[in-house]
C-alpha cells in the first residue's frame, strides 16, 4: 500500500485554526490490502468531519449523540465493543486511527477536518502539526495560512526532524497581517540517506506566533453578527504572590518522581520574586510544614527552602485533605502581606487520598468551604494513578486549573512550565462588560486572574440593530483599579474579513460555538448534578448543530460492505 499524496492544509484566522488532512493511498499489490490512516491531532481540537472515498464512492462520518450512537453500534457489533478510533497518545496529542480494506489496484482518499482556538501561553500561540507518514510520499505538502487583522508581531517555525536539506523545502512569506508557510519536500529530501527508502519525516512541525497589540481595551473582531474580543494588556506591573507548595511525599513518589519534583521545586524557588511570599507543606499520612508561616522570598529564605527540598524523601500514605487544609490555614493566618497581592496553592500529588479523609466528595466540600473563593488552587496530577477527575473538580471549584504531569524524562520541565504560566499575575477580578440587551449567548466574561503572556477571550452574538458595540473592562491591577472603554463600529469591523480569499465565512460563529462548548463542559465538571445535566444538554445541542466531536457526541464511520461495518470516533478526555 503506497501513500502517494499527503496534504495538511491549515488556515488560521484570528487564532481559530481549521485543519484539513488529506491522504491518498493506492494498493499496488495484486490482492486486497488494508490501508491505515493515522493522524495525531491536538487534544484541544474538535474533529468536525471525516470521509473515505474508495474508487469514487464516498463514505462520510456522521456525528450523533454519543449515547444513541453507542447503542446503535452495540447492536451492530454483537460481540461487544471494539476499541474507539481515537486515543490519547501524550501530553498534547490524541491519535485518530482508521483502517479499511481495499481491492487490488484500488485507491482510497481519507480526509479529516478538525478545528481549535489557539490559546496564548507565555506570550505566543502555537500550532502543532504532527508529521509521521511512515513511508516516503511522492506528493507531500504542509500549507499554513495565517490571517491576523491585528498584525503579526513575530512568526517562527520549529521542527523536531529538520535537516539542512529539508530546510530548503520550507518557505515562509509574510506581510503585516498575513503569512503563508509551505513545507514541500521532494522524495529525495525526505530520505534519511540516498540508499535507503526510509523517511526523515517523523515528529512535530510547529508554528509559533504572536499578534501586535495596540488598543488598551483589547481587540474586537466581527463577522456575520458574531463578535470576538481579545484582551491581553501590555506592560502591566506584576502582583506579588503568596504561594504555598503542597507536595506529596507518599511511598509511590519514591525514585524518579521525587527526584524530578526536587529538581523542579529548586528551579521554581529561584524564580520567585523578592516581593513574593511563600511556604512549603509536604505530606504523606502525616503533614509537615516547612515553616508555620509565610516567609518573604529573600535570598536567605530561598536558600533555606532549597536545603529543605533536597531532604525530601518518599514513604507512607496520602492525606490530601489535611495537607490542603493546612495550606489554607497558613494563608488565613498570614500577616503583613502586600495589600494588593495574589494568593495561590499549588498541589502536586501522584495518587488517591488514602490516609485521613479518603472520601473525595467530602474532601472537595471541605476544601471549597475553607478556600471560600479567597485563593486560587492549582492541582497537578503526576502520572496515571491519580484520580484526575477529583483534582480537576477541586481546582475548577476553587478558581484554578488542573494539569496532568506525564511521567517522562521531561517531567521536571513540565512542572516548571506550569509554574511559569501562573508565576506572573497582572490583573485580578476582571469584568468584561457589554450592552446587556444587545448581546446573546455571551461566553464567560468574569475572570479571577489574568497572567502575563496569556489572553482573555470573550465571544457572543450581536443583535441586528447594533451599529456601535461599546465595551467596558473593569479590573484591579497592582497599581490601581482600572476601567478601560472602547467602541467597535460593527460595519467597519465586518469589512476587515471581506475579500479574504482563504477565510471560511462563519469562522467567528464557529469560534463562539467551540468556546461555548469548552466552557459548558468545564463548568459541568464542578457543577451540582442537576445543573450538570442542563450544561451537558446545552453543550450537546451545540456540538450537534456545529458538528463537533466532543465528549458528548460520536462520529459513526461506515465502511464498505463485507468489512466490520461501523466504527465510532469518540473524544477521549484527560479524566478518562
Amino acid at each position: 500500500i503506497e501513500i502517494y499524496s499527503l496534504h495538511v492544509d491549515c488556515k488560521v484566522t484570528s487564532r481559530f485554526a481549521h485543519t484539513v488532512i488529506t491522504s491518498k493511498f493506492v494498493n499496488r499489490a495484486n490482492e486486497s490490502r488494508e490501508a491505515t490512516f493515522e493522524v495525531e491531532l491536538p487534544k484541544t481540537a474538535f474533529i468536525t468531519n471525516f470521509s473515505m472515498s474508495i474508487d469514487g464512492k464516498v463514505y462520510p462520518g456522521i456525528i450523533k449523540e454519543k449515547v444513541s450512537a453507542q447503542r446503535e453500534y452495540d447492536t451492530a457489533v454483537s460481540h461487544g465493543q471494539s476499541a474507539g478510533l481515537v486515543k490519547i497518545t501524550g501530553r498534547k496529542l490524541e491519535q485518530f486511527h482508521v483502517s479499511v480494506s481495499i481491492a487490488a489496484a484500488s485507491k482510497v482518499t481519507f480526509e479529516l477536518t478538525y478545528e481549535e482556538l489557539l490559546k496564548r501561553q507565555l506570550g505566543k500561540f502555537e500550532l502543532l502539526i504532527k508529521v509521521r507518514p511512515k513511508q516516503l510520499v511522492k506528493h507531500f505538502q504542509i500549507d499554513v495560512h495565517i490571517f491576523e487583522p491585528q498584525g503579526i508581531h513575530f512568526l517562527e517555525t520549529d521542527s523536531t526532524f529538520m535537516t539542512n536539506e529539508l530546510t530548503e523545502a520550507l518557505t515562509k512569506v509574510q506581510n503585516e497581517t498575513k503569512a503563508h508557510i509551505l513545507f514541500k519536500p521532494t522524495v529525495e529530501q525526505q530520505k534519511i540517506n540516498p540508499e535507503l527508502d526510509e523517511t526523515l519525516l517523523n515528529g512535530d512541525f510547529v508554528v509559533r506566533y504572536d499578534v501586535k497589540r495596540g488598543a488598551t481595551a483589547g481587540d474586537i473582531q466581527i463577522v456575520n453578527g458574531y463578535f470576538v474580543h481579545y484582551f491581553a494588556p501590555r506592560e502591566m506591573p506584576v502582583f506579588p504572590k503568596n504561594v504555598i507548595f503542597v507536595i506529596d511525599r507518599s511511598g509511590s513518589m519514591a525514585g524518579r518522581k521525587m527526584e524530578q519534583t526536587r529538581g523542579a521545586l529548586s528551579k521554581i524557588l529561584q524564580d520567585l520574586r523578592p516581593e513574593d511570599h511563600f511556604s512549603i507543606v509536604t505530606f504523606n499520612s502525616k503533614v509537615v510544614e516547612w515553616k508555620s508561616s509565610l516567609l518573604q522570598a529573600t535570598a536567605e529564605n530561598l536558600a533555606s527552602a532549597a536545603g529543605f527540598v533536597q531532604t525530601l524523601s518518599a514513604s507512607g500514605g496520602t492525606d490530601i485533605n489535611l495537607a490542603l487544609l493546612t495550606a489554607v490555614s497558613v494563608l488565613d493566618k498570614a500577616e503583613r502581606l502586600p495589600k494588593r497581592s495574589v494568593s495561590m496553592i499549588i498541589l502536586l500529588t501522584d495518587g488517591q487520598p488514602t490516609s485521613g479523609e479518603s472520601n473525595v466528595e467530602v474532601i472537595q466540600e471541605n476544601i471549597q468551604k475553607a478556600v471560600n473563593g479567597k485563593y486560587a488552587l492549582f492541582c497537578l496530577g503526576f502520572g496515571f494513578d491519580v484520580s484526575y477527575k477529583f483534582l480537576e473538580k477541586m481546582a475548577l471549584s476553587n478558581g484554578g486549573i488542573a494539569r496532568r504531569i506525564y511521567e517522562n524524562a521531561d517531567a521536571a520541565l513540565q512542572l516548571q512550565g506550569f509554574y511559569q504560566e501562573v508565576a506572573t499575575p497582572i490583573l485580578m477580578k476582571i469584568e468584561m462588560q457589554y450592552p446587556e440587551n444587545a448581546i446573546e449567548g455571551l461566553t464567560k466574561n468574569n475572570f479571577k486572574l489574568l497572567f502575563e503572556g496569556s489572553e482573555i477571550i470573550v465571544s457572543g452574538k450581536i443583535s441586528n440593530e447594533l451599529g456601535l458595540l461599546p465595551v467596558e473592562i473593569k479590573a484591579q491591577s497592582h497599581a490601581s483599579d482600572l476601567t478601560l472603554k472602547e467602541e467597535a463600529n460593527v460595519k467597519e469591523k465586518e469589512q476587515v474579513f471581506q475579500n479574504q480569499s482563504y477565510i471560511f465565512g462563519n469562522f467567528i460563529e464557529r469560534l463562539w460555538a467551540y468556546l461555548t462548548i469548552q466552557q459548558l463542559l468545564e463548568k459541568s465538571i464542578s457543577a451540582q448534578e442537576e445543573d450538570q445535566k442542563t450544561l451537558e444538554a446545552q453543550a450537546l445541542e451545540l456540538s450537534l448543530q456545529y458538528s463537533f466531536v466532543t465528549p458528548l457526541t460520536s462520529m459513526v464511520v461506515t465502511k464498505p460492505s463485507g468489512q466490520q461495518q461501523t466504527e465510532l470516533v469518540n473524544k477521549p478526555t484527560e479524566a478518562g
